[in-house]
C-alpha cells in the first residue's frame, strides 16, 4: 500500500493574466491576507517571475475578503517567542524578507496598482504605499496600527513616509487609528476613490490605459523616478537626464516621435 501523499499547501496567491494585465489576488481571507513568511516569499517569487515575463505589462494587486492585508501574521511572530532566542532570529529574517518584497515592487520594471477594498493596515498599508498607484473603494480603511499593540510601525513608515507628507505619515503611526479612503486620498496614499466594490474594475481600467504605452518607456521612467526622487536636485536632474537619453534611443520612442511629427498613429513594434 502506497504512503498517503502530502497534503497540498493552501493557495496563497491567485494569478490571472488578461491581455498584459496581471491580477494578483491574496487568497487567505481567513487571516486577512496576513503577510506571514510564506506569503511574503510567495510574493517575492511571483514578482520575480513577472519581471521576466515579456507579456506582462501592468500588475494589479488585490485581496480576497475584508482586507487587502492586515499586516504581518502576529500569531506566527508570537509562536516564535518559544524559540531559544525568543524569536529574535525569526523576526530579523521576516523583516528582511518583507523589505525585500517592498523593494521588489519598486524595482519591478512594470507598474503595480493596488486595488483596495476593506482594510490595509500596518505592513498591509506599507504594501499599498510600495505600489506605484492605488485605487480604493470608498469603504476601505487604512492605518499604521502597530502602536496599538506596542509595536511602532517603523518599517511601514519607510514606504508610507515616501508616499505621503511626513506629518501625515507620523500622524498615522502615532495615533494607530484607521483612516477613511477619502482621508488617505487627501494624504496622497491613494490616487482615487470609487464606490465600494469598484476598486478592482477601476484599477484594471487604469492598467489598460497604462498598458497601451511603450513597455520600455514605462520601465525606464519608473526606474528613473524612484532613483531620483530622494536625491538632491542636481543629482536628480542628472539621473533623469540619463533616463531621458536612454529612452530616446528606444525604437518605440523613435517611432512615436516620428508619428507625432507626421501626424499619424504610432506603429508599435515597428
Amino acid at each position: 500500500m502506497s504512503a498517503p501523499s502530502a497534503a497540498k499547501p493552501p493557495e496563497l496567491i491567485r494569478r490571472e493574466d488578461d491581455r498584459g494585465i496581471v491580477t494578483l489576488t491574496l487568497t487567505t481571507p481567513q487571516n486577512r491576507n496576513a503577510l506571514g513568511l510564506a506569503m511574503i516569499d510567495t510574493l517575492i517569487v511571483t514578482f520575480a517571475d513577472i519581471a521576466k515575463d515579456e507579456s506582462a505589462r501592468v500588475v494589479v494587486l488585490t485581496g480576497e475578503g475584508a482586507a487587502l492585508s492586515g499586516g504581518h501574521d502576529l500569531k506566527e511572530i508570537q509562536a516564535h517567542r518559544n524559540d531559544p532566542d525568543r524569536g529574535r532570529a525569526f523576526n530579523e529574517h521576516i523583516m528582511a524578507r518583507c523589505a525585500t518584497l517592498m523593494q521588489a515592487i519598486v524595482a519591478l520594471p512594470k507598474p503595480v496598482i493596488a486595488a483596495v477594498e476593506g482594510v490595509a493596515t500596518a505592513a498591509g498599508c506599507q504594501l499599498v504605499a510600495a505600489c506605484d498607484l492605488a485605487v480604493a473603494g470608498d469603504h476601505a480603511r487604512f492605518g499604521l496600527s502597530g502602536v496599538n499593540s506596542g509595536l511602532f510601525c517603523s518599517s511601514p513608515l519607510v514606504a508610507v513616509g515616501r508616499a505621503v507628507s511626513r506629518k501625515h505619515a507620523m500622524e498615522m503611526a502615532l495615533t494607530g487609528r484607521l483612516y477613511s479612503a477619502p482621508e488617505v486620498e487627501r494624504f496622497g496614499l491613494v490616487n482615487r476613490v470609487v464606490p465600494a466594490g469598484g476598486a478592482l474594475d477601476e484599477a484594471r481600467a487604469l492598467a489598460r490605459t497604462i498598458a497601451a504605452h511603450s513597455a520600455p518607456a514605462l520601465a525606464i521612467g519608473k526606474r528613473a523616478f524612484y532613483e531620483q526622487i530622494e536625491q538632491p536636485l542636481d543629482v536628480a536632474y542628472a539621473l533623469a537626464a540619463k533616463a531621458m537619453v536612454e529612452n530616446l534611443a528606444e525604437p518605440d520612442c523613435v517611432e512615436g516621435i516620428s508619428a507625432f511629427i507626421e501626424k499619424r498613429p504610432p506603429r508599435r513594434g515597428a
